[in-house]
């Protein structure tokens, strides 16, 4: 999960690319890993 404001939409794709390719290379692992980013936002607000 990412910041919104730090990440853009083509950033949080190339980001979930990156990190699929280092799971391929660097790990074994039975069938298939499916990696999702997730941007979100968030809005608080407190009633006192």
């Amino acid at each position: 999960m990412v910041e919104s404001e730090k990440i853009n939409d083509d950033e949080a794709s190339n980001l979930s690319f990156q990190i699929s390719q280092k799971i391929q290379t660097d790990m074994t692992y039975p069938g298939q890993v499916k990696v999702t980013v997730i941007r979100k936002t968030r809005a608080v607000n407190i009633a006192k």
